[in-house]
Protein backbone atom coordinates (compact mmCIF):
# COMPACT_ATOMS: atom_id res chain seq x y z
CA UNK A 1 0.00 0.00 0.00
CA UNK A 2 2.77 2.01 0.66
CA UNK A 3 4.74 1.64 -2.60
CA UNK A 4 0.87 1.99 -4.17
CA UNK A 5 0.90 5.68 -2.37
CA UNK A 6 4.07 6.48 -3.09
CA UNK A 7 3.90 6.59 -7.04
CA UNK A 8 0.35 7.83 -7.05
CA UNK A 9 2.21 10.54 -5.45
CA UNK A 10 4.98 10.77 -7.74
CA UNK A 11 2.41 10.57 -10.61
CA UNK A 12 0.53 13.79 -9.00
CA UNK A 13 4.09 15.06 -9.05
CA UNK A 14 4.75 14.64 -12.49
CA UNK A 15 1.10 15.91 -12.97
CA UNK A 16 1.84 19.34 -11.62
CA UNK A 17 5.22 19.51 -13.48
CA UNK A 18 3.24 19.48 -16.94
CA UNK A 19 0.64 21.59 -16.30
CA UNK A 20 3.37 24.12 -15.41
CA UNK A 21 5.13 23.73 -18.48
CA UNK A 22 1.73 23.56 -20.38
CA UNK A 23 0.66 27.02 -18.18
CA UNK A 24 4.10 28.25 -19.28
CA UNK A 25 4.22 27.82 -23.14
CA UNK A 26 0.52 28.36 -23.29
CA UNK A 27 1.51 32.51 -21.75
CA UNK A 28 4.93 32.42 -23.70
CA UNK A 29 2.49 31.30 -26.56
CA UNK A 30 0.13 34.24 -25.55
CA UNK A 31 2.21 37.17 -25.34
CA UNK A 32 3.94 36.32 -28.86
CA UNK A 33 0.47 36.24 -29.88
CA UNK A 34 -0.19 39.34 -28.43
CA UNK A 35 2.34 41.59 -30.41
CA UNK A 36 1.39 40.05 -33.79
CA UNK A 37 0.08 41.68 -36.59
CA UNK A 38 -3.77 41.43 -36.47
CA UNK A 39 -4.60 38.10 -38.11
CA UNK A 40 -1.15 36.18 -37.26
CA UNK A 41 -3.26 33.86 -35.06
CA UNK A 42 -3.38 31.56 -38.01
CA UNK A 43 -0.86 29.29 -39.28
CA UNK A 44 2.37 31.74 -40.23
CA UNK A 45 2.76 29.12 -43.16
CA UNK A 46 -0.11 30.27 -44.79
CA UNK A 47 0.87 32.27 -48.06
CA UNK A 48 1.03 36.20 -47.84
CA UNK A 49 0.71 36.86 -51.18
CA UNK A 50 -0.20 34.89 -54.11
CA UNK A 51 1.08 35.96 -57.74
CA UNK A 52 0.07 33.98 -60.43
CA UNK A 53 1.14 34.87 -63.94
CA UNK A 54 0.56 38.70 -63.85
CA UNK A 55 1.33 41.27 -66.48
CA UNK A 56 1.19 45.12 -66.54
CA UNK A 57 0.75 46.91 -69.84
CA UNK A 58 0.46 50.74 -71.34
CA UNK A 59 -0.60 52.56 -73.87
CA UNK A 60 2.42 54.75 -74.96
CA UNK A 61 2.56 56.78 -78.35
CA UNK A 62 0.03 54.35 -79.74
CA UNK A 63 1.69 50.91 -78.88
CA UNK A 64 1.01 49.08 -76.44
CA UNK A 65 4.14 48.54 -73.78
CA UNK A 66 4.86 45.71 -71.53
CA UNK A 67 6.12 46.46 -67.97
CA UNK A 68 5.36 43.16 -66.33
CA UNK A 69 5.16 40.04 -67.87
CA UNK A 70 4.08 36.53 -66.69
CA UNK A 71 5.73 37.21 -62.75
CA UNK A 72 4.14 34.08 -60.30
CA UNK A 73 5.47 33.41 -57.32
CA UNK A 74 3.92 32.39 -53.42
CA UNK A 75 5.59 34.40 -50.03
CA UNK A 76 4.52 32.77 -46.87
CA UNK A 77 3.57 34.51 -44.13
CA UNK A 78 6.37 36.44 -42.14
CA UNK A 79 8.59 36.06 -45.00
CA UNK A 80 11.32 39.27 -46.18
CA UNK A 81 11.06 39.42 -50.16
CA UNK A 82 13.58 42.00 -52.24
CA UNK A 83 12.48 42.83 -55.79
CA UNK A 84 15.49 43.80 -57.26
CA UNK A 85 16.95 44.84 -60.48
CA UNK A 86 18.21 47.89 -62.72
CA UNK A 87 15.75 51.05 -63.25
CA UNK A 88 13.27 50.23 -65.81
CA UNK A 89 13.16 46.81 -64.45
CA UNK A 90 9.52 46.62 -63.32
CA UNK A 91 9.91 46.70 -59.47
CA UNK A 92 7.88 49.43 -58.57
CA UNK A 93 5.39 48.77 -60.73
CA UNK A 94 5.15 45.09 -59.35
CA UNK A 95 5.18 46.44 -55.72
CA UNK A 96 2.25 48.36 -56.65
CA UNK A 97 0.33 45.47 -58.23
CA UNK A 98 1.22 43.62 -54.73
CA UNK A 99 -0.53 46.16 -53.04
CA UNK A 100 -3.51 46.52 -55.12
CA UNK A 101 -2.51 50.44 -55.53
CA UNK A 102 -3.19 49.40 -59.66
CA UNK A 103 -4.75 46.55 -61.47
CA UNK A 104 -2.83 44.09 -63.71
CA UNK A 105 -3.49 43.97 -67.55
CA UNK A 106 -3.82 39.46 -66.85
CA UNK A 107 -3.38 37.38 -63.77
CA UNK A 108 -3.96 37.94 -60.28
CA UNK A 109 -2.51 39.03 -56.92
CA UNK A 110 -4.12 37.00 -53.37
CA UNK A 111 -2.98 38.73 -50.63
CA UNK A 112 -3.79 37.24 -47.15
CA UNK A 113 -6.47 35.23 -48.98
CA UNK A 114 -8.43 37.89 -50.76
CA UNK A 115 -7.83 37.90 -54.39
CA UNK A 116 -7.30 41.76 -55.35
CA UNK A 117 -8.97 41.46 -58.89
CA UNK A 118 -12.04 40.73 -57.32
CA UNK A 119 -12.06 44.32 -55.21
CA UNK A 120 -13.18 47.58 -56.54
CA UNK A 121 -11.39 50.55 -55.54
CA UNK A 122 -12.72 51.25 -51.97
CA UNK A 123 -12.48 47.75 -50.82
CA UNK A 124 -9.22 47.56 -51.88
CA UNK A 125 -8.03 50.58 -49.90
CA UNK A 126 -10.15 49.45 -46.98
CA UNK A 127 -7.90 46.13 -47.02
CA UNK A 128 -4.89 48.38 -46.84
CA UNK A 129 -5.98 50.10 -43.94
CA UNK A 130 -6.42 46.83 -42.34
CA UNK A 131 -3.47 44.64 -43.27
CA UNK A 132 -1.14 46.50 -45.03
CA UNK A 133 1.58 49.63 -44.40
CA UNK A 134 3.95 51.18 -46.88
CA UNK A 135 7.56 53.20 -46.45
CA UNK A 136 8.14 55.23 -49.21
CA UNK A 137 11.54 56.64 -50.57
CA UNK A 138 10.52 60.21 -49.83
CA UNK A 139 9.25 59.70 -46.39
CA UNK A 140 5.73 61.04 -47.48
CA UNK A 141 5.46 62.95 -43.96
CA UNK A 142 2.97 65.48 -43.47
CA UNK A 143 5.41 68.37 -42.90
CA UNK A 144 2.60 70.23 -40.52
CA UNK A 145 2.59 67.93 -37.96
CA UNK A 146 4.61 66.62 -35.91
CA UNK A 147 6.11 63.48 -35.61
CA UNK A 148 4.08 62.08 -33.02
CA UNK A 149 1.18 63.81 -34.73
CA UNK A 150 2.19 61.95 -38.18
CA UNK A 151 2.02 58.72 -36.24
CA UNK A 152 -0.95 59.90 -35.26
CA UNK A 153 -3.44 60.03 -37.78
CA UNK A 154 -3.54 56.39 -39.23
CA UNK A 155 -4.79 55.27 -35.78
CA UNK A 156 -7.09 58.21 -35.11
CA UNK A 157 -8.86 57.63 -38.26
CA UNK A 158 -9.62 54.28 -36.98
CA UNK A 159 -10.57 55.38 -34.47
CA UNK A 160 -8.12 53.89 -31.69
CA UNK A 161 -6.07 55.31 -28.70
CA UNK A 162 -3.41 57.23 -30.65
CA UNK A 163 -1.12 59.59 -28.31
CA UNK A 164 0.17 56.55 -26.07
CA UNK A 165 0.38 53.92 -29.38
CA UNK A 166 2.46 56.69 -30.93
CA UNK A 167 4.55 57.63 -28.30
CA UNK A 168 5.35 53.93 -27.47
CA UNK A 169 6.45 53.44 -31.33
CA UNK A 170 8.85 56.40 -31.79
CA UNK A 171 10.91 55.29 -28.34
CA UNK A 172 10.82 51.82 -30.46
CA UNK A 173 12.56 53.60 -33.55
CA UNK A 174 14.77 55.47 -31.69
CA UNK A 175 13.06 58.92 -31.46
CA UNK A 176 12.09 59.04 -27.67
CA UNK A 177 11.94 63.01 -26.74
CA UNK A 178 11.65 63.37 -30.60
CA UNK A 179 7.81 63.12 -30.52
CA UNK A 180 7.02 67.21 -30.31
CA UNK A 181 9.26 67.99 -33.76
CA UNK A 182 8.32 68.64 -37.55
CA UNK A 183 9.96 66.78 -40.13
CA UNK A 184 11.88 69.85 -41.14
CA UNK A 185 13.42 69.50 -37.69
CA UNK A 186 14.68 66.12 -38.26
CA UNK A 187 17.15 64.53 -40.28
CA UNK A 188 16.57 62.15 -43.47
CA UNK A 189 17.03 59.33 -41.25
CA UNK A 190 15.08 60.29 -38.59
CA UNK A 191 12.12 61.26 -40.59
CA UNK A 192 12.32 57.14 -42.16
CA UNK A 193 12.14 56.46 -38.68
CA UNK A 194 8.97 58.30 -37.94
CA UNK A 195 7.68 56.90 -41.67
CA UNK A 196 8.66 53.52 -40.14
CA UNK A 197 6.81 54.38 -36.88
CA UNK A 198 3.51 55.39 -38.83
CA UNK A 199 3.93 52.24 -40.78
CA UNK A 200 3.61 49.86 -38.21
CA UNK A 201 1.14 51.79 -35.82
CA UNK A 202 -2.20 49.69 -37.07
CA UNK A 203 0.06 46.13 -37.05
CA UNK A 204 -0.29 45.36 -41.30
CA UNK A 205 0.14 41.54 -41.78
CA UNK A 206 2.38 43.59 -44.54
CA UNK A 207 4.95 45.83 -45.24
CA UNK A 208 6.00 46.99 -48.58
CA UNK A 209 8.93 49.28 -48.74
CA UNK A 210 10.03 51.32 -52.45
CA UNK A 211 13.26 52.38 -51.93
CA UNK A 212 13.50 53.27 -48.48
CA UNK A 213 16.74 54.30 -48.02
CA UNK A 214 17.23 55.50 -51.89
CA UNK A 215 17.45 59.13 -49.64
CA UNK A 216 19.94 58.09 -47.10
CA UNK A 217 23.55 57.77 -46.41
CA UNK A 218 25.25 54.67 -46.40
CA UNK A 219 25.57 54.04 -42.46
CA UNK A 220 21.87 55.80 -41.90
CA UNK A 221 20.03 53.75 -44.85
CA UNK A 222 21.78 50.35 -43.20
CA UNK A 223 20.42 51.61 -39.57
CA UNK A 224 16.91 51.85 -40.67
CA UNK A 225 17.27 48.36 -42.47
CA UNK A 226 18.12 47.06 -39.30
CA UNK A 227 15.31 47.98 -37.78
CA UNK A 228 13.06 47.14 -40.61
CA UNK A 229 14.32 43.64 -40.13
CA UNK A 230 14.27 43.54 -36.73
CA UNK A 231 10.34 44.75 -36.91
CA UNK A 232 9.79 41.47 -39.26
CA UNK A 233 11.62 39.01 -37.00
CA UNK A 234 9.71 40.24 -33.92
CA UNK A 235 6.35 40.82 -34.95
CA UNK A 236 6.68 38.08 -38.01
CA UNK A 237 5.32 41.03 -40.43
CA UNK A 238 5.88 40.10 -43.95
CA UNK A 239 8.23 42.55 -45.30
CA UNK A 240 8.58 43.29 -49.07
CA UNK A 241 11.44 45.32 -50.26
CA UNK A 242 12.01 47.21 -53.46
CA UNK A 243 16.02 47.82 -54.11
CA UNK A 244 18.22 48.11 -56.68
CA UNK A 245 21.10 47.78 -54.35
CA UNK A 246 22.59 44.26 -54.26
CA UNK A 247 24.11 45.18 -50.93
CA UNK A 248 20.50 45.76 -49.60
CA UNK A 249 18.61 43.00 -51.62
CA UNK A 250 21.60 40.57 -50.18
CA UNK A 251 19.65 41.17 -46.21
CA UNK A 252 16.20 39.19 -47.15
CA UNK A 253 15.65 35.73 -47.18
CA UNK A 254 14.58 35.63 -50.66
CA UNK A 255 14.98 37.83 -53.56
CA UNK A 256 13.19 37.67 -56.72
CA UNK A 257 15.60 39.71 -59.53
CA UNK A 258 13.48 41.61 -62.54
CA UNK A 259 14.97 42.51 -65.86
CA UNK A 260 12.71 43.78 -68.49
CA UNK A 261 9.63 43.29 -66.65
CA UNK A 262 10.24 39.52 -65.95
CA UNK A 263 11.83 37.09 -63.32
CA UNK A 264 15.61 36.47 -64.06
CA UNK A 265 16.33 35.00 -60.85
CA UNK A 266 14.57 33.96 -57.64
CA UNK A 267 17.27 32.88 -54.60
CA UNK A 268 16.82 32.33 -51.18
CA UNK A 269 19.52 32.55 -48.32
Amino acid sequence: MAAAAAEVGRGEEAGAEQDAETTAVSKRRGRFLDIMPRGGRESLLKPMLRCESLAKSYRSGGRELTVLKNITFLLESGGFLAIAGPSGSGKTTLLGLLAGLDRPTAGRVVLDGQDLTELDEDQRSLLRGQKVGFVFQSFQLISTLTARENVQVPLELRGEEAEQRADELLERVGLAGRGHHYPAQLSGGEQQRVALARAFSHRPRILFADEPTGNLDAATGASVIDLMVELNRELATTLVLVTHDPDLASRAHRVLRLRDGAVVADTTS
